[in-house]
């Protein structure tokens, strides 16, 4: 009789503190033991050598669209994309579906979606917009991961901005219901201004575009968030910070006694505007992309572990939405869910010093800390939910049309030559990813916060 479903034998485990190797027996879903030499058989042996075996990747950040705009992204071909970077787990925003995720009938249409399709797990934040505040309780109940704010314009007309009553009213009710507030955090009142002058003027370049939403529009916004969250004593997550300047703020204020925690994204780290002139819509994304001394700053938050997690922001439209000649117009969202890792792989080891556990921590085990997922996930240690990514680091291989997997294949990463292949993808110890191939049905489970249901 074998001791184990499966064994994964010979590879490099990533740890949160160290790399070692050590093979991995999984019974059940579950990792029952991590060593050197295990002794047992199992039904399934996987030859892991050459490789490193890391949790699989929590993408914190993305949009998927559905329900109402699957014919933008989808949970079937967003999971895929999420599957083949070494994705176990996702968090979807509460917009950019149609009905957004604002109350416990919406998020029960969009938990039925993801359920039929996903094949992988999710975790769906719910929103916080103006009049929403009394639903807060109700979405809570139903497990959402924590509430998302706008404070400028989402671009969405039925996810409005949530002005500075809504956000200290809804920061109140979150710290009530010990819940999370994540918000974009740029000022409308600067963005807005800026962009209507050059519009009046005609001018809708590129150019014209980062000039409007500049970096101390994200700077005033993220001090507002701050002083806010500590007057209501609430949690706060400032999502997508384009530039050393802002983690700054957010350093500061973790050492005056505010709850707060920070995300960036691959393309601030691994774009400036410069590429964004060159690349074009399929580059633009709010805030935009910043000039390299900006992106230099990140790196140095970064590599001092002051940078709590690091999400996507995976936000595609389809094509049409991307062209045109007035860049204000055209959709800001980069596709990126699939290249997470990759990128951060490629960026941290092969151009700038980043260690494989500090990756493993920015899109794993701080994941489940920031978010109080249950303790199963994000770790490779017994007990744990058998979520796992296998890569090869010496692995090389360049984004292009045909190695896509979302429902358009635009990508701002496309020509550009990456450095950590991912090779297997495990959910609770099924393979849903293999070289390009996928499970052939739906995996995915709905992930609560652990504290979900408890009185």
């Amino acid at each position: 009789m074998s001791k184990f479903d499966v064994i994964i034998r010979g590879g490099t485990v990533v740890l949160p503190a160290e790399v070692r190797p050590a093979d991995i027996g999984i019974l059940n879903g579950k990792i029952l033991e991590v060593r050197s030499g295990l002794d047992g058989s199992a039904l399934e042996t996987i030859n892991a050598v050459g490789l490193h075996v890391f949790p699989g990747v929590i993408d914190s950040h993305v949009h998927f669209n559905e329900p109402g705009r699957t014919d933008w992204e989808g949970f079937e071909t967003g999971s895929r994309a999420v599957a083949a970077g070494g994705g176990t787990l996702f968090f979807d925003m509460p917009l950019n579906a149609h009905p957004p995720t604002l109350d416990a009938s919406s998020f029960d249409e969009k938990l039925a979606a993801a359920q039929a399709s996903s094949l992988v797990d999710f975790a769906f934040w719910g929103g916080l917009v103006p009049g929403s505040a009394d639903r807060m309780e109700e979405l809570s109940e139903r497990g959402v991961i924590g509430f998302k704010a706008f404070m400028s314009n989402s671009g969405i007309d039925d996810f409005p901005q949530a002005d500075d009553r809504t956000l200290l009213e809804g920061m109140k009710r979150a710290a009530g219901l010990d819940q999370i507030v994540a918000v974009h955090a740029e000022s409308e009142a600067i963005t807005a201004r800026l962009a209507s002058e050059r519009l009046a003027q005609g001018k809708t370049s590129v150019r014209d575009y980062l000039d409007s939403r500049p970096i101390h529009a994200e700077l005033e916004a993220i001090g507002r968030a701050l002083e806010m969250a500590g007057e209501a004593r609430c949690r706060l997550h400032i999502v997508h910070v384009s530039c050393g300047a802002g983690l700054a703020l957010v350093v500061s204020a973790q050492k005056m006694g505010v709850d707060v925690s920070c995300e960036t994204c691959p393309h601030y780290l691994v774009l400036t505007e410069e590429d964004m002139m060159g690349i074009g819509a399929t580059a633009k994304c709010a805030p935009p992309l910043r000039p390299k001394s900006a992106q230099d700053g990140l790196w140095q938050y970064l590599q001092t572990g002051q940078i709590t997690t690091i999400g996507s922001d995976h936000s595609p439209s389809p094509p049409d939405m991307k062209a045109g000649t007035n860049f204000f117009k055209v959709w800001g969202g980069i596709s990126g869910a699939q290249h997470l890792l990759p990128l951060l792989l490629t960026a941290g080891n092969v151009e700038r010093s980043l260690a494989l556990p500090l990756i493993s921590r920015l899109v794993a085990f701080n994941v489940v800390t920031r978010f109080r997922l249950p303790a199963a996930k994000g770790r490779v240690m017994a007990g744990a939910d058998a979520d796992l990514a296998l890569v090869d680091l010496r692995g090389e291989f360049e984004v292009d049309t045909e190695g896509l997997h979302y429902k358009h294949r635009q990508s701002p990463y496309l020509g550009r030559a990456l450095t950590g292949r991912v090779v297997q993808t495990i959910l609770r110890g099924q393979t849903v990813h293999k070289n390009g191939q996928f499970a052939v049905k739906p995996m995915g489970q709905l992930v609560r916060p652990s504290s979900w249901g408890a009185k």
